[in-house]
C-alpha cells in the first residue's frame, strides 16, 4: 500500500509541477496569483516527498515486491545501507533528483527576495518545467514502484562497493549540487524572458551558485575519498569519464560564482553570467546522461539502458535549445560597458573566469572525444590521465597564480605595483619552495612548480587576511579576528585550493607503490619501513565474510599494527577490498589484500603504497567546502540586515 501512496504521489507531483510550470508564466502580469504559486511550488515538494518516503519505507520494510528495492537490498543488509539504497541505484536516485529539484522550487517560490514580480515568477516557472522534466524521464523510464509478480523471498542486494558511509552522503550531495545548478538556469532563462539582469537578479542568484558549488565540492570530495580507501588502487583520481562529468560543472559553478560577484557589485558581466548558468546546468545533464546512457563502463555509473540516454539527450537538447536559443535574441540587449580598467578586481575575475572555462571546455572534449570517435566507427580509443594531467594542470596552474592577485586590487582601477609589493614576501616564500623542491627532487621541474604555487596560494591567502587587517587603528590580532566572514570565506578558499594543489602534487608525482608475496612471519622493507605479515585470520560481519591480514609496521623506533581485509558478500560473486591505511606526517601507508599464491606456502599477495601528503587533497576540498558554507552565512547576514 505504501508503494501505490507513493506512485500516486509522484503522479501527482509532475501534473502539480506542469501547473506550477503554466503559472509561473502567467503570474508576471497577475500579482494576485503570486501566493498561488508559491502554495503550488510548496504543494509539488511535500507531494514528491511524500514518494521519496515511501521509496524509503520499502527498502527498510524489505518489500521485494518493489521491483527497485528487490534488485538492490537484502533482509542481512545494516539498516542505514538498506535507506542508503533507496538512493543507490538509477530509480532511486532518479527520484531523489526530482525531489531535490521539488524543494528547490519550493525554496525559490517562497524567497523572492528584490527580484521584480516577472523575473521571480519566470524562475519559479522554469524551475517548475525543470523539474516536470525530471519526473517525467522517472515516471516513464525509470518508475522506481514498478511491482514484481510473483515477489522474490529474498532481494538481490547492493553492490558490495557501495556498502559504505561516504557512499551513503555522497550521492546527495552530488545531486544538492548538480540540481542546484538548476535554479541559476531557471533564473538566467528568466532574465533573457524578461530582457533584464539587473543587480538584483544578480544578488538573487549568487547564493544559488554558491550553495551548488559547496555541494559539488563536498560531493566530489567524498566520491574522491571512498575511491581512495574502498577501490584498493591507491589513487584519489583517475580522470574517469564519470568522475569529469561531476567536475565540468565544479568547474562552471566556481566559474559562475566570481562573474556573479562583478555582476551583483558592479553591474557587468550579465551576459556572460548568464551564459555561465545554462553551461553549469548542461554539463549537469551532460553528466546524468553519461552515467546513465550505458555509453560507457564505470564503477559510478548506474544504468545501460540506451532508451534512457536517448532520454536524457532529449532533455539535454531542450534545456540547452531553450538556453542557448534565448541567449542568441536577447543577450545582445543585456550588454552593457564593462566600466573597469584592464588592471582591476574586475579584470582579474575575468581571466579566472576565461581559465575555469577554457578548462571545463578542455576536461569536457577529453571526455567525450572516444565517445565520438567510437560512434563513428573509429574503433575503441582512450583519453587517460596523461592527456588531462598534460592540458587540463597547466591551465589551472597559470589561474592559481593570478589567484592572490585579485582580491588585493581595488573595484574598477587598481594598482599593480602596491600589490605585487605587498605579495612579495609571498613570491619569495613560493620561490624558495620551487628551488627547494628541484634540489630535493633531483630537480624535477613540473612537481616543483607544482609545489611552489600551492604555497604561493596558501601564503597569497595569509597575506591578503594580514593587508585587511592593517587598515584602520588597533592591535592587528583583535582586528584580524573581526575582520568580515565574507573576507574569513574567500581566504579559507583560497588557502584551501593552496593546500589541495600540494597534496595532489606531492600524491602524484612521489609516491611509491610495491607488489609483494608474503606469509605469516615474513617481512619486507618499504618506505622506510618494516612491514611484516603476523597473521591471517577469518572474519564474519553483519552481511559478509573476510579474510584479514594483520600486519605489523615499524618505523622510527614505532610499531603499530594494521590490519587489510577481502570481503565477500553472499548477494557479489566478486570480492572486495577494505585497505588497511596508516597516516603519518610524511604520508600514508596503504595496503591492499590481494590473493593467495599459488604454491606460495601460505604467501598471500599484497600491495603497498606510499602516497604522501595524500590527506592535504582531502583537508584542502574540506577547507574550500567551508569557505562556500561561510560565504553563504556571511550573504545571508548581510541580506537579512539590509532592508
Amino acid at each position: 500500500m505504501i508503494s501505490e501512496i507513493g506512485a500516486f504521489a509522484l503522479c501527482l507531483t509532475f501534473a502539480m509541477s506542469l501547473a506550477q510550470g503554466a503559472l509561473g508564466f502567467a503570474t508576471s502580469q497577475h500579482a494576485s496569483r503570486a501566493a498561488a504559486l508559491t502554495a503550488l511550488a510548496q504543494c509539488v515538494a511535500v507531494a514528491c516527498l511524500i514518494a521519496f518516503v515511501s521509496l524509503v519505507a520499502a527498502y527498510v520494510r524489505s518489500d521485494f515486491s518493489v521491483a527497485v528495492v528487490a534488485n538492490n537490498s537484502h533482509t542481512d543488509k545494516p539498516l542505514i545501507y538498506k535507506i542508503a539504497a533507496a538512493w543507490g541505484n538509477h530509480e532511486g536516485s532518479m527520484l531523489l533528483w526530482c525531489f531535490v529539484s521539488s524543494v528547490f522550487g519550493a525554496v525559490l517560490a517562497s524567497a523572492r527576495g528584490g527580484q521584480s514580480a516577472g523575473l521571480w515568477s519566470k524562475a519559479v516557472g522554469v524551475q517548475g518545467l525543470v523539474t516536470a522534466g525530471a519526473l517525467a524521464y522517472t515516471l516513464f523510464l525509470s518508475n522506481p514502484f514498478a511491482r514484481l509478480d510473483p515477489a522474490p523471498m529474498q532481494g538481490a542486494g547492493l553492490n558490495p562497493l557501495l556498502q559504505d558511509p561516504a557512499l551513503a552522503a555522497h550521492p546527495p550531495m552530488l545531486y544538492l549540487g548538480y540540481v542546484g545548478m538548476s535554479v541559476p538556469f531557471s533564473l538566467a532563462l528568466a532574465a533573457l524572458i524578461e530582457g533584464r539582469a539587473d543587480q538584483a537578479w544578480a544578488k538573487a542568484l549568487r547564493p544559488w551558485t554558491l550553495a551548488a558549488w559547496t555541494c559539488l565540492t563536498v560531493g566530489i570530495a567524498l566520491g574522491s575519498y571512498w575511491a581512495y580507501y574502498e577501490l584498493g588502487w591507491g589513487g584519489w583520481w583517475f580522470w574517469d569519464p564519470v568522475e569529469n562529468a561531476s567536475f565540468m560543472p565544479w568547474l562552471a559553478a566556481c566559474a559562475l560564482v566570481h562573474s556573479a560577484i562583478v555582476t551583483e557589485r558592479r553591474g557587468s558581466l550579465a551576459s556572460w553570467t548568464i551564459l555561465l548558468a545554462i553551461m553549469g546546468f548542461g554539463f549537469a545533464l551532460l553528466g546524468t546522461f553519461l552515467v546513465r546512457s550505458g555509453v560507457l563502463t564505470s564503477v559510478h555509473a548506474f544504468a545501460v539502458d540506451p532508451r534512457r540516454g536517448i532520454a536524457v539527450l532529449i532533455l539535454l537538447g531542450l534545456a540547452l535549445g531553450a538556453g542557448f536559443g534565448l541567449y542568441g535574441w536577447r543577450a545582445p540587449k543585456l550588454s552593457r560597458a564593462a566600466g573597469f580598467g584592464a588592471v582591476s578586481r574586475e579584470s582579474m575575475l575575468v581571466w579566472n573566469n576565461f581559465g575555469l572555462a577554457v578548462a571545463a571546455g578542455v576536461v569536457l572534449i577529453g571526455t567525450l572525444y572516444p565517445l565520438i570517435v567510437e560512434a563513428v566507427g573509429g574503433g575503441l580509443i582512450s583519453v587517460g590521465p596523461p592527456f588531462f594531467n598534460m592540458t587540463v594542470a597547466p591551465l589551472l596552474g597559470l589561474l592559481f597564480v593570478l589567484l592572490p592577485v585579485g582580491p588585493m586590487l581595488t573595484w574598477r582601477i587598481g594598482d599593480m605595483r602596491s600589490v605585487l609589493v605587498r605579495l612579495a614576501p609571498a613570491a619569495a616564500l613560493g620561490a624558495g619552495t620551487l628551488i627547494a623542491t628541484l634540489a630535493l627532487t633531483h630537480w624535477r621541474v613540473a612537481p616543483a612548480i607544482g609545489v611552489a604555487i600551492g604555497v604561493w596560494l596558501i601564503a597569497g591567502g595569509f597575506t591578503y587576511l594580514w593587508t585587511r587587517a592593517r587598515r584602520g587603528e588597533g592591535r592587528t590580532l583583535a582586528k584580524i579576528v573581526a575582520l568580515p566572514l565574507a573576507v574569513w570565506s574567500m581566504s579559507i578558499a583560497h588557502i584551501g585550493a593552496g593546500v589541495l594543489v600540494i597534496g595532489a602534487i606531492s600524491e602524484t608525482a612521489f609516491r611509491a607503490e610495491r607488489a609483494v608475496a608474503l606469509a605469516p612471519g615474513q617481512g619486507v622493507d618499504f618506505a622506510d619501513r618494516r612491514i611484516t605479515l603476523l597473521t591471517m585470520a577469518d572474519v564474519d560481519g553483519p552481511n559478509y565474510e573476510a579474510t584479514r591480514a594483520i600486519l605489523r609496521i615499524d618505523h622510527e623506533g614505532e610499531t603499530v599494527q594494521l590490519n587489510t581485509e577481502r570481503r565477500f558478500y553472499s548477494t557479489s560473486p566478486m570480492p572486495t577490498t577494505e585497505v588497511g591505511i596508516l597516516t603519518g606526517l610524511d604520508g600514508d601507508l596503504y595496503v591492499a589484500l590481494g590473493e593467495p599464491i599459488r604454491n606460495g606456502g601460505g604467501a598471500w599477495g599484497l600491495r603497498l603504497y606510499h602516497n604522501p601528503m595524500v590527506q592535504f587533497i582531502f583537508g584542502g576540498a574540506l577547507m574550500m567546502a567551508i569557505g562556500g558554507v561561510l560565504s553563504l552565512v556571511a550573504l545571508a547576514r548581510r541580506r537579512k540586515a539590509s532592508p
